[in-house]
């Protein structure tokens, strides 16, 4: 990988961990799982990075956080974040970077902000969720539709994020279309 790869992914694992600041908010009956502004940074990663790029950049944030860095809203990480009931979205975040990422190349004939919105709402939010769900589910002691219902909260946050980055997009597809490399 390029040198100029390897900042970017490093870029972008490093914009995941400062979303990490703003504080989190904690769903009582979600067994803890917050809501964070992280979900922005993964799918920031995707639409921007590539499929490849993307995803390295949230598997060097998670590995970063897995050696105990307290990166993740609220000032967690460790290798016990992995067995909460988060794990689930964490393991999305890798997987729905990818997606977009992917989802960007493959609708290349479209323009910027349309790409970049379908990208980050299915690789951001349906991918992330898939994995998400079914691992709060079985780490929480809910059943799926119960896990389902639940998450519905984090739904308006998400489509705020996807927004935030379709705008994004579309700024620096125009600005600095260097720095764009998912369509490269």
């Amino acid at each position: 990988m390029a040198d100029r790869s390897l900042v970017h992914v490093a870029f972008y694992a490093a914009l995941i961990a400062a979303l990490g600041l703003l504080p989190p908010v904690a769903i009582p009956f979600l067994s803890g799982v917050p809501i964070t502004a992280q979900t922005l940074g993964v799918m920031l990663a995707g639409v921007m990075l590539g499929p490849v790029r993307g995803a390295l950049a949230v598997l060097l944030f998670l590995f970063i956080i897995a050696l105990g860095a307290p990166l993740l809203a609220g000032g967690r990480g460790g290798l016990g974040v992995f067995f909460t009931p988060s794990v689930g979205f964490l393991i999305g975040w890798p997987v729905g970077a990818f997606v977009a990422g992917w989802i960007m190349r493959a609708t290349g004939r479209l323009n910027v902000l349309t790409s970049s919105t379908i990208a980050a709402a299915i690789g951001g939010i349906v991918v992330v969720y898939a994995f998400g769900i079914p691992g709060l589910a079985y780490k929480a002691g809910l059943s799926l539709t119960e896990a389902a219902v639940g998450s519905a909260v984090f739904i308006p946050g998400d489509l705020l994020k996807v927004a935030i980055t379709a705008l994004v997009a579309e700024t620096i597809s125009r600005g600095l279309p260097a720095a764009f490399l998912s369509r490269t």
